[in-house]
């Protein structure tokens, strides 16, 4: 079971890689909030290496979870300020990044400390962008994105598309992955494969996303 938890780690490893390095290539021919999406595939690449390597390693790997949390939500964030300005305040989403990054920190400071999973940040991380994304598609569906030849709304679909499977599929995970580990560890082990399953599925529809981009 050890070895094919191996196999798996390493397969869920390779969408990201792959997206990343497609979005690093392409990176001069998009627009503004999808170079801000391409920063977030940068880091997701980075932690998942540098996470990837330390798991082999024996080494603590979840110091990178904190950073990536914090890190990831706060360009997330920009991106859904830029993509939903004309459905939502920009300064509401300024005061939920703000927020966000307080808690966290707050969170790994004192209650999950930095060597410890933080359940906490990641699910409330979670809930936000599962809301963001369904803001989205609710702006798409009323029409209130523009359709025109260079429109990247095809792109911003599928982005949107892999948050909201991977987010609501993992975010149970998320919230509940001490008290599964506890309980069980074949459990969790199942777990994490069907997290990895749904990761991979992500960083799918994120790579089908820069292939549909505008082309100039």
């Amino acid at each position: 079971m050890k070895e094919l938890t191996k196999i798996i780690l390493i397969i869920g490893s390779i969408p990201v890689l792959i997206a990343a390095l497609y979005a690093l290539r392409t990176y001069k021919q998009v627009n503004e909030r999808l170079k801000l999406f391409y920063w977030f595939l940068f880091l997701s690449c980075i932690i998942e290496i540098g996470s990837t390597l330390l798991w082999f390693l024996k080494k603590n790997n979840l110091p990178l979870l904190h950073i990536y949390v914090a890190g990831g939500f706060i360009i997330m964030g920009l991106f859904y300020k830029k993509t939903l300005s004309s459905f939502i305040k920009p300064k509401i989403f300024n005061l939920i990044i703000l927020l966000f990054t307080a808690f966290t920190l707050i969170n790994t400071l004192f209650f999950q400390k930095i060597l410890t999973f933080n359940t906490y940040a990641l699910t409330t991380e979670s809930i936000l962008l599962i809301i963001f994304s369904l803001c989205w598609f609710v702006f798409s569906m009323n029409g209130l994105e523009t359709t025109t030849k260079n429109s990247d709304a095809v792109s911003i679909n599928w982005i949107n598309s892999g948050i909201l499977v991977y987010y609501t599929s993992s975010v149970l995970i998320f919230y509940y992955e001490d008290i599964i580990s506890h309980f069980s560890v074949l459990m969790s082990r199942y777990a994490w494969i069907g997290h990895t399953f749904f990761s991979v599925t992500m960083y799918t529809c994120f790579f089908i996303a820069i292939w549909k981009r505008p082309k100039n």
